[in-house]
């Protein structure tokens, strides 16, 4: 593959501004007194997969939209095109407790969400441990997009979308929280 491979952590540490690092799965407990966790979806939080068989590292994705209180839209890499980014994907809650432990995330190959539940930890915010979590929006609803969306394709050294967005992104250097990093670049 021509351009840049990311894997999940490396891309979500980016987004978000997070400073976590190693594997995903381990981001729940590093996170412990540095950042607030909870189990509430805001935009600009980054949803922390369980490490399972299957995912032995875990997983990582920002989330870029609350769209009910069961479905959000994420923005993440390394998941249904191997180390590419894909935006704004969908995913659903499936815990019986409607409490984001169980997820289930749209996968290209299937244009669809998957079929498999993956274990979440929960949710890291951008303020620091000791501020209470973000206060849970009413999500608004939203039209309904393309059901398929499009990964967003490499170029060498930068993923495209970034490169585009090179302007934005200066900005985002100087952008006090996720929430203002995900606007710069939405631009």
């Amino acid at each position: 593959m021509d351009g840049q491979f990311w894997q999940c952590a490396t891309f979500a540490r980016m987004f978000s501004g997070l400073q976590l690092f190693g594997a995903a799965a381990g981001w729940w407990s590093q996170a412990v007194g540095r950042y607030t966790r909870g189990g509430a979806p805001a935009v600009g939080a980054v949803m922390v997969f369980k490490a399972i068989g299957s995912m032995r590292s875990g997983h990582v994705a920002t989330v870029s939209q609350v769209v009910s209180d069961r479905i959000v839209k994420v923005t993440h890499a390394n998941w249904s095109v191997r180390g590419q980014i894909e935006r704004d994907v969908e995913v659903m809650d499936t815990s019986a407790q409607g409490d984001w432990s169980s997820v289930r995330v749209w996968f290209r190959g299937l244009h669809d969400l998957g079929q498999r539940n993956y274990p979440v930890y929960g949710f890291i915010y951008g303020g620091k441990a000791d501020a209470p979590p973000p206060a849970q929006v009413k999500p608004r609803l939203v039209a309904a997009q393309s059901a398929t969306p499009a990964p967003v394709t490499a170029a060498p050294g930068l993923a495209t979308d970034l490169l585009a967005r090179a302007a934005p992104l200066a900005l985002t250097a100087d952008a006090s929280s996720s929430t203002l990093r995900l606007a710069a670049l939405a631009g």
